[in-house]
């Protein structure tokens, strides 16, 4: 949570809610920018909370919905990082326009890698990689499930974890189990592109900005995956890292 404080007390500008768009995959909300992040629902019954009155969003200043990133129901921690991002000015002329899975596989040859979240490039980074242990709630066919991260995370030269992790507030949890000297990335549209993140740890944060709202959220509205996404042309995928004198891991 901490983390997550620190995001949200880093931005200090406001703006009016314009749009909000929540599809299978990704939420979107508009305010400066189009912000996106994972989307996921929340079982009231089974988590015991009382399920919110109805409200618009429109009513709602981006700054007041970015805070529900910090509460425990999934549903509002997702639209709240959709707001933190609306919010951000990315600073474009540090970001190099990098897809993150291009960059392990390329920089993850014989390293010993954990990825928390199975993405499309596991496969190819399998080939690559000396070890390769992927943590997965939703496993998948040579995935690891969580009760494995400590133990996988302690061997891992490189550390790549799901933006999504900011949503279900486990982030913290898994920062501190990376040993020293490991290479930490946080990856994935969720991810909140603000140098914040450095002081918590993270050396390579790899997001997507939107470049094209209206196509995006028709798209988005229509069910699109992130690749489905990507192949529309509406966003740019973009990575900082914290040691700008190069671009490969060490």
């Amino acid at each position: 949570m901490k983390v997550l404080e620190d995001i949200i007390s880093s931005i200090t500008v406001d703006a009016p809610v314009t749009d909000v768009t929540k599809g299978i995959f990704w939420t979107a909300l508009v305010s400066r920018h189009c912000g996106l992040a994972s989307t996921m629902v929340y079982d009231w019954k089974m988590g015991g909370a009382k399920e919110p009155e109805e409200t618009s969003y429109l009513q709602m200043s981006a700054a007041s919905l970015a805070r529900g990133a910090l509460l425990d129901d999934t549903a509002s921690a997702s639209l709240g990082l959709a707001a933190i991002n609306s919010l951000i000015d990315v600073d474009t002329v540090r970001c190099v326009d990098l897809n993150a899975g291009h960059y392990l596989v390329e920089n993850g040859q014989g390293k010993n890698i954990t990825v928390i979240g199975h993405f499309p490039f596991v496969d190819e980074l399998k080939k690559v990689a000396g070890n390769l242990w992927v943590i997965e709630k939703r496993m998948q066919p040579g995935d690891r499930p969580e009760e494995e991260t400590a133990t996988c995370l302690a061997r891992s030269d490189i550390i790549a974890i799901s933006s999504t992790t900011l949503i279900n507030h486990t982030l913290g949890n898994i920062l501190d189990l990376c040993p020293s000297g490991s290479t930490r990335m946080l990856l994935g549209p969720t991810t909140p592109l603000t140098s914040a993140l450095f002081d918590h740890g993270i050396d390579i944060i790899s997001g997507s900005v939107v470049t094209d709202p209206e196509t995006a959220l028709l798209h988005i509205r229509q069910g699109a995956n992130f690749r489905a996404l990507k192949r529309t042309g509406s966003i740019r995928l973009v990575t900082l890292m914290k040691d700008q004198g190069g671009h490969r891991l060490q």
